[in-house]
């Protein structure tokens, strides 16, 4: 079975960071891209970042910057560094790999 799950989410004020973590398990995980997206109260789901099997990345302009992705095929875990945190981060973030996607990590950015 499939599994992801996020951890890491929390409350931070405007310019702060945060490190969101995406454990997999079920599935070859250094054979899958991965991505997070988010999800803002009210709005559709928005791709954030992707890193893929050969190690390349690719973000969204809003975070581009600001946000690194980087994985550890060692420890099938997948990580988001998000720095120069803004309100608009504001969102549930989701982890996504092999067709499946985790539950969520909430992240609130909020003075």
């Amino acid at each position: 079975e499939v599994q992801l799950v996020e951890s890491g989410g929390g409350s931070v004020q405007p310019g702060g960071s945060l490190r969101l973590s995406c454990a997999a398990s079920g599935f070859t995980f250094s054979s899958y891209s991965v991505s997070w997206l988010r999800q803002a109260p009210g709005k559709g789901l928005e791709w954030v970042s992707s890193v893929y099997t050969t190690g390349s990345t690719d973000y969204a302009g809003s975070v581009k910057g600001r946000f690194t992705i980087s994985r550890d095929n060692a420890k099938n875990t997948a990580y988001l560094q998000m720095n120069s945190l803004k309100a608009e981060d504001t969102a549930m973030y989701y982890c996504s790999a092999a067709g499946n996607r985790g539950q969520g990590t909430q992240v609130t950015v909020s003075s």
